[in-house]
This record gives structure tokens, sequence and C-alpha cells, in this order.
């Protein structure tokens, strides 16, 4: 198998800048900033993204748990509200300097809450006092559930592809009927499987084009790494839809129709539909057949 490229060129804070533009334009605020939590250490988090802001004022500042709206916000890992941020007697004023530099008086922060850890936290802002109510706040806590969506998808990614760089391919010259004996196969063979279904199940959520792209042909590549006897003609092209393929990746691990609707948010009728389909394309009558036929294709790794 070749050397995997790195997925992630950028770091997570292309996300934030998003999540900012989703925060702006769901609640109508005329200011948005936020940034991600430092791993390792106390919790704190950097505000290193600003949108609607005049001044410099905000960038580079870490918040420390506890400290100011958005500390409290982290600290709790609730969303957090003051319409008057100077005279807030909710929360302390360890940053009322910035805040004062560029404005700002009512403000909403949003911790990002992944794996019951805060990744990051979210602001909108307004620079009159104003009553932000409830659904001015529903509408920036929703804009951070999508980031929270799009961190979790992409930690998974990360976790997937951790696994198939730590993970032994098959030896090389081996039949490719050994790969269908999970004994043969070998523990390290079977967590390629897993990270191969589970990245074929990342593709339909994350909307990032240039990532799912890049799942894609990692997937892709994947697949075709089932080592094929010398001088064997290329596999021809899948015969499979993305969809189809999808399935057989979560069946060829055990998965029942019911667990495969749920790994790939289908009902199970659709489940059942495709995997007829993919049967009657690749000649088979039941489910370890069609696996079976799927991995002699180089379909499935």
């Amino acid at each position: 198998m070749r050397t995997l490229e790195p997925l992630y060129p950028r770091d997570d804070r292309d996300q934030i800048r998003r999540a900012l533009l989703t925060l702006l334009r769901g609640t109508g605020l005329p200011v948005a900033f936020g940034g991600m939590v430092q791993p390792g250490g106390p919790p704190r988090m950097t505000i290193t993204e600003l949108a609607g802001t005049s001044t410099a004022a905000l960038r580079g500042l870490a918040i420390n748990a506890g400290a100011g709206l958005g500390g409290k916000a982290l600290a709790l890992g609730l969303p957090l509200r003051v319409d008057d941020y100077p005279e807030a007697r909710s929360i302390s004023h360890e940053y009322d300097g910035p805040v004062a530099a560029e404005g700002l008086r009512s403000v909403v922060a949003v911790p990002i809450v992944v794996r019951r850890e805060v990744r990051a936290v979210l602001y909108g802002a307004v620079r009159q006092r104003l009553a932000l109510g409830d659904r001015l706040v529903a509408a920036a806590v929703h804009a951070g559930r999508e980031l929270e969506r799009r961190l979790t998808d992409r930690d998974a990614a990360r976790t997937a592809l951790t696994t198939l760089r730590t993970a032994a391919p098959r030896p090389a010259g081996s039949a490719p009927d050994a790969a269908l004996d999970p004994g043969a196969a070998g523990p390290d063979w079977e967590e390629v499987r897993q990270a191969h279904a589970e990245l074929r199940g990342l593709l339909r959520r994350i909307d990032d084009p240039e990532l799912r792209d890049r799942l894609d042909a990692v997937a892709d590549r994947l697949a075709g790494a089932v080592t094929r006897p010398e001088g064997a003609t290329p596999a021809p092209a899948s015969p499979l839809s993305p969809r189809e393929t999808d399935v057989l990746a979560c069946v060829a691990l055990g998965c029942t129709n019911a667990d495969v609707a749920e790994q790939l948010g289908l009902r199970p009728e659709t489940v059942k539909s495709y995997l007829r389909s993919a049967m009657r394309k690749l000649g088979a009558h039941t489910r370890l057949e069609v696996v079976v036929a799927a991995r002699r294709a180089a379909l499935l790794p």
C-alpha cells in the first residue's frame, strides 16, 4: 500500500471561519469571533478568527476556563449570554479592555463540544445593549452544532487513516482468496477493513468537497490494495454504485441491515434494495457470496 498523503493540509481554523459565517447569517448579529481550545494543559482557548470586527483587539486573546463569558462557557460546556457585557455580574471581567476596544455590549458564547470535550468557542455580538432572545441564541447554538458535526467527522476520518497507517497490509504474493479467511488475513487486515467501512460511511456525511474527494480517493486506493497474482489483468471499473459499495463495506464486517441503515443514515428497506442490486451485479445469491465476489474483484479490501 502506498504511503497515504496527509489528509488535512490545514488545521481546523477553516472550520471555525465557516461556522462564524453561519452564525452571522443565522442570528443577524454583526460581529462573530472564536477559536480552538489548545490541547493539553489547563483548558484555554485563543481567539484567532474574526468576522465583522472593526479592530484587532480580540485577535490572539487567550481565554482561560472560567474567565469572562467565553471562559465560563468553556468551563461549563454550556451556551451563555449577557445583554450588557460591561455591567454583567454573572461573569468575571478580565477581558473588559479588548471588549470595550471593539465596542461590544451584548454577547453570546457557544462552546463546541465533541465527545464530551470542549474543542472551540464561538461568539456572536452586537455593539449596543440588546436583549438576546431565545430564538437568536438557538440560531447561534445551531451554528455550533454544525461545527461539532464537522469536527466529529474529521476526527473519525483521522482515526480511520491512523488505523490504515499502522495496520499491516497483506503480505506480498499471498493469494487473493487468503484475504477471505479472517484467520489468514489476521487482525491487522481486519482493522483495515473496519477503517475502509468507516471511510465509506463518512463520505456521505461530509459536506466539504475537497475533504470528501480525498477520502473517496483513499477509500478507492484501499479497496485496490488487495494483492492480485502477478500477470493478472487489472481490475475492471466497479460495476457497483457508490452507495452499493458503502453497503457492502458494512455487510463485510458482519453488520445487519439495521446496523448498516444506522451507520449510513438509510432506511433498512433501502439497504435491502442496494444489497439486492449488488448481488445481481456480482452474480451472488447470499451475503457471504456477494462479499467474497466483491473482494475477489478488488472492490473491497
